[in-house]
């Protein structure tokens, strides 16, 4: 049993430090926030995550895990200390690591033995050795430490999975030992494991990410295009993915990419780049066609609808993607303030985000179901694929409304389907144009 804080009780410090509990570890997961300590001590899960609120409430039970707002009580016993604090889009795009540095700052002044201290925020290259300047500058007197980058490759809907069978650890840092020692602390999971200096480490983080945005940016390209030739981007992905060069994974055609690490991500390595003279122009194309993907769903809106003042939009779905409340990013925002600013009557309905949709677009009316969001609506714009939308009586949802408009922004329904059942259906990339399709 090692002795672990984590500072940050957002979504990786939450997840980290419950899983690590889990693993039998004694954890104590620290933030500044008294409101979230407080409720954390109640049960009250900050964020939505499928066994989240379980696995803290075994691990709590079994005194493997508490909660405090007290540096000095998390660094009593702790020999790791993970910092797991936001890092915002700044204003340029670039990562703002005001939340880092104030972590780094107070386990200096607090420490009062040897720490390893491990980065596991999506941190730009070369915070690492940032952050052992700013301990070392802030240390009453000297005491030893060493600073190890792991960043986190977990998805929302799915955390505690990635984390507990993860595809691999990354590990960076200037001292092997201490690299050694968080690696033991992974060792339970059973995956691979990648030690390497820290700007690597820190490196690898963003050129996964934004390889996978490239990957949803290409196969959305490719869909717009199968729209004007009338091929079906799932069959032409399907094909594809047999390539054992290419795979099945990240390519569905949709919306485009949101939530807390895509978007920001892929902007801070562009900031990156362009800061240190290079031209990220892979990078900024991934960006544009993203950014599109929201107004090509738009003008499929207009094209069937016309006007859109007066009329009433259904969404489908609100999170930027299903199993998470999280709406940072979410397409879902842009689509509905565009709407509402056009004179639309904009509804909608998501099975767990409607509260903190409300909170970030007061003028969209929430529904209680998916039904009551179809009834007399004009357009019915699918925006997140909970798989409860998968199992909807269509024809009920299409009977219900003033105009039978399906806008499938993520490719859940069978086109031929739809337009048996009465809808006038557009998905993205799905060839409505072609014969085939009719």
């Amino acid at each position: 049993m090692k002795n672990i804080t984590v500072v940050g009780v957002g979504y990786v410090g939450l997840v980290t430090g419950a899983c690590f509990a889990d693993l039998g570890n004694r954890v104590v997961a620290l933030d500044i926030s008294e409101a979230k300590i407080e409720n954390l001590k109640k049960g009250i899960m900050p964020i939505y995550e499928p066994g989240l609120a379980e696995l803290v409430a075994r691990n709590v039970k079994a005194n493997r895990l508490s909660f405090t707002t007290s540096y000095s009580e998390a660094l009593k016993d702790a020999e790791f200390v993970f910092i797991a604090v936001g890092t915002p889009e700044g204003v340029d795009g670039e990562a703002d690591l005001k939340y880092v540095r104030m972590a780094a700052e107070t386990i200096a002044k607090t420490m009062e033995h040897s720490l390893i201290i491990v980065n596991k925020s999506t941190v730009p290259v070369g915070t690492g050795d940032w952050v052992a300047d700013i301990v070392r500058e802030n240390q009453p007197s000297p005491i030893e430490f060493s600073v190890v980058s792991c960043p986190e490759f977990l998805r929302e809907g799915s955390a505690l999975a990635d984390f507990l069978t993860p595809d691999r650890t990354v590990l960076g840092s200037e001292d092997q030992e201490a690299a050694e020692r968080v690696a033991q602390l992974h060792l339970p999971l059973r995956a691979p494991i990648v030690v390497t200096d820290l700007r690597t480490a820190e490196m690898i983080k963003y050129a996964s990410n934004a390889f996978l945005a490239t990957r949803i940016s290409f196969i959305n390209e490719i869909a717009n295009i199968c729209e004007a030739l009338g091929a079906d981007v799932k069959e032409v992905a399907r094909g594809m993915g047999f390539d054992k060069r290419i795979g099945h994974h990240f390519l569905e055609a949709g919306i485009g990419y949101g939530g807390s690490c895509f978007p920001k991500d892929v902007k801070a390595l562009a900031y990156m780049a362009q800061v240190h003279g290079k031209h990220p122009q892979l990078l900024q194309a991934v960006m544009d066609i993203n950014a599109y993907q929201r107004k090509h769903v738009l003008l499929k809106v207009h094209e069937l609808l016309g006007k859109l003042e007066g009329r009433s939009i259904a969404l489908l779905g609100l999170a930027f993607k299903q199993n998470t409340d999280d709406m940072r990013e979410a397409p879902s925002i842009t689509i509905a303030e565009y709407l509402h600013e056009h004179g639309a009557e904009v509804r909608g309905y998501d099975p767990v985000a409607m509260d903190v949709a409300q909170g970030i677009m007061p003028f969209m009316v929430m529904m209680k179901n998916s039904y009551e969001l179809a009834q007399g609506a004009d357009a019915l714009v699918v925006v997140t694929p909970w798989n409860e939308f998968m199992q909807l009586d269509m024809q009920r949802i299409k009977d219900s409304m003033r105009t039978p408009v399906l806008i499938d922004g993520r490719n859940l329904y069978d086109p031929a389907t739809m337009r048996r059942v009465g809808f006038e259906y557009r998905g993205i990339g799905r060839g409505y144009n072609g014969a085939a399709l009719e």
